[in-house]
């Protein structure tokens, strides 16, 4: 490319050029009427140029004593025309009465001259230059060839040597029954033998199920940590390309590094972007690139001994769409279920997050797990990372229970909107909406409690909102829904009963509401009339 582009400026810098003076149509007619004329070249159909008689030369350049050297020799002028044709009729009419050894021909030329040679290389130049920047440019540190030459490569990180992951079991808080489950693979990851000479195989591997933000991530990251091996990590999206076979390569690859650095672990969190039941929305016949993928991976899954110390752990919050050979004994033995932690695990993970946390006295973890229901680890951990940031804004020298409060808030309801401007009759209709959901709550024997009612407009709640606490527990009975119906209508009721008018405030009261009680007669059987 180099050489290319020095080939194009010596053309167009040290080429030579001869500047010809213009004259017009006229003057020519002049000159070929007084037999001044050498000879005339038509350059590419759309130039003449004129040579003329070296006697006559002086005549037209007298006043350039120096450029008489230069242009003794022609062509000495030039001129543009329109066709050739009528070019060559012009000539012939004007020496129609010469004798015919007298006339001046036409001599037609073709030239190519740099930017005639650029136009007809152009292209194929374009073409070369957007190869040379896709192959090489753009592959960045992929080595010699560039990335499009590595597009088959696997897209995992490994984590290694003095760069091993730090994470282990004492980081993971909340998930006793998970950690019990996987114990196991760490076990076997160390000490093999314990269980080989038993007669017993480890299983492939295991596939980490739950809700997101739970602590999957975190638990195959503790698994490696704990048992000290290398460990690849990626997304079952990195194994998605739009070319064909890209895919199915990427696995070959993974699980060619992976038997190079066994023992070792490889963990693919999102792999229902790789491991969909396959046919699920495809047209007959077509051809779908992710199939590929996931078969490539099955086959993978079934290649390796189960003594070659390669563990697979995935993660997903879609279990349901996953290839149900995926799931057989043999690739992933074990499924484990990671669910959102109860009361006790969150205060355990509360009591994680607050280590690095410079606390005031008064600061709770129990309470504070008390007021987090139906939160995952990762909504506690921005909990208490918002907590700092707030007392650090307020300039405090620790994080106290209000900076906890407003955290929540902020979590649960979204940022706080300060100049949103709210006419006294909307607060007053708000405030009496929330205040019936909570004097409802008061009243009803099996509503959950309440723990505390806002009017300050937020992102998630509009104006306002209530926030209660529910019980854990994982049944419940007719009259607990019902009581819930009563206290998220109880807003409604208030405005009708204060105001004597309703408005649009219950919009998702009502929504909440209608599922509820569908869900109770066609889903639960709660209806004494439909059973």
């Amino acid at each position: 490319m180099i050489g290319l582009a020095i080939t194009m400026v010596s053309m167009f810098f040290f080429t030579k050029q001869r500047t010809l003076q213009e004259i017009n149509q006229n003057q020519f007619e002049s000159m070929i009427i007084q037999k001044e004329v050498e000879g005339v070249a038509i350059v590419n159909d759309r130039l003449v140029e004129v040579s003329l008689k070296s006697s006559y030369v002086s005549k037209y350049f007298k006043d350039s004593p120096q450029g008489m050297i230069s242009v003794k020799k022609g062509p000495h002028f030039e001129f543009p025309i329109i066709s050739k044709e009528g070019f060559e009729q012009f000539l012939e009419d004007r020496q129609k009465d010469f004798p015919r050894n007298e006339r001046i021909f036409a001599t037609p030329e073709t030239r190519t001259g740099p930017l005639d040679w650029l136009g007809t290389w152009g292209f194929f130049i374009l073409m070369g230059l957007s190869f040379y920047f896709l192959f090489f440019r753009m592959g960045g540190s992929g080595g010699a060839g560039g990335q499009i030459f590595n597009i088959g490569r696997s897209r995992a990180t490994l984590i290694e040597g003095e760069a091993k992951v730090k994470i282990t079991f004492n980081d993971v808080a909340g998930l006793d029954e998970a950690k019990e489950e996987i114990q196991e693979i760490v076990e076997f990851l160390k000490f093999p033998k314990k269980f080989t000479d038993l007669g017993g195989k480890i299983p492939k591997g295991a596939l980490l199920v739950g809700p997101p933000g739970t602590g999957k991530t975190l638990l195959a990251k503790a698994v490696a940590g704990e048992a000290g091996v290398p460990f690849f990590s990626l997304s079952g999206s990195d194994f998605v390309e739009m070319f064909v076979g890209v895919g199915a390569a990427r696995v070959r690859d993974l699980f060619k590094q992976a038997k190079e650095k066994a023992p070792c672990i490889i963990f693919i969190d999102e792999i229902d972007a790789v491991g969909r039941s396959r046919g699920r929305g495809q047209m007959p016949g077509s051809n779908d690139e992710r199939e590929n993928t996931l078969n490539s991976l099955l086959v993978e899954m079934d290649g390796f001994a189960t003594d070659s110390g390669i563990i697979i752990l995935a993660a997903t919050n879609r279990p349901d769409v996953l290839d149900p050979a995926l799931l057989r004994p043999g690739r992933f033995d074990r499924t484990i279920s990671i669910d959102k932690p109860d009361i006790i695990g969150r205060e355990a993970i509360f009591k994680v997050h607050l280590k690095p946390v410079k606390l005031a006295p008064g600061v709770d973890p129990k309470e504070l797990s008390a007021q987090t229901p139906g939160f995952a680890g990762a909504e506690i951990a921005n909990v208490c990372n918002e907590a700092a940031l707030i007392a650090a804004r307020r300039n405090k020298t620790a994080v106290d229970m209000d900076d906890f409060q407003e955290a929540m808030d902020r979590v649960i309801g979204g940022l706080e909107k300060k100049n949103k401007l709210i006419s006294p009759l909307e607060k007053k209709i708000v405030a009496y909406h929330e205040a019936g959901h909570a004097i409802a709550g008061w009243f009803l024997e099996h509503a959950n409690p309440l723990v505390k009612v806002s009017i300050v407009p937020r992102g998630v709640a509009a104006l306002g909102y209530a926030q209660y606490l529910p019980k854990e527990q994982f049944l419940y009975r007719t009259e607990q829904l019902m009581d819930e119906m009563c206290v998220t209508l109880g807003g409604r009721a208030a405005e009708e009963i204060i105001f004597g008018k309703i408005s649009t405030g219950a919009q998702n009261d009502l929504e909440r509401i209608t599922k509820l009680a569908y869900s109770m007669v066609t889903v639960y059987g709660m209806n004494d009339k439909l059973g």
